[in-house]
């Protein structure tokens, strides 16, 4: 099986779920206030703080030299597609049978979002074919490289 890097957690719970990603984007507006004494040097303070992008959380601006942000607001712009990654399946690597005792399980990029999970615990494709089976196909099909 293909591993996925991912902060997403599985368990025995998900299986026959699909693991999607979509990206996001918005247009971001910030509202602060400082105290100045003209509009000149309000223009500098609230210029010299503006984002910390290595803080992207609720915390998203930083806080210096009297300015305080009065609000934070993300408007939605756009969206990429959602596209299909990989599906909880069993982790076979010492058999399905201790897998579904078990409870192990990982995500798999060679299951199809379609496919389902059998009773045995087998990923099984639409043509009723086990997902195993196409795996030592393709194994037997392509050279293994060194």
């Amino acid at each position: 099986m293909s591993k996925i890097d991912t902060d997403i957690y599985v368990n025995k719970e998900d299986i026959g779920k699909n693991l999607y990603k979509k990206k996001t984007y918005y247009t971001l507006c910030i509202e602060q206030e400082c105290l100045a004494n003209n509009q000149d040097e309000a223009d500098t303070k609230l210029s010299d703080c503006g984002i910390n992008h290595e803080k992207v959380n609720k915390e998203l601006t930083e806080t210096k030299d009297g300015v305080e942000t009065y609000m934070v607001d993300a408007n939605y712009t756009d969206s990429g597609k959602t596209e299909y990654v990989a599906k909880v399946v069993y982790d076979d690597y010492d058999g399905l049978e201790n897998a579904k005792e078990n409870g192990d399980v990982e995500l798999s990029t060679y299951a199809d979002e379609t496919d389902v999970i059998n009773d045995k615990g087998e990923v099984v494709k639409d043509d009723g074919k086990c997902i195993n089976d196409f795996v030592k196909e393709k194994a037997e099909s392509e050279p293994v490289p060194f």
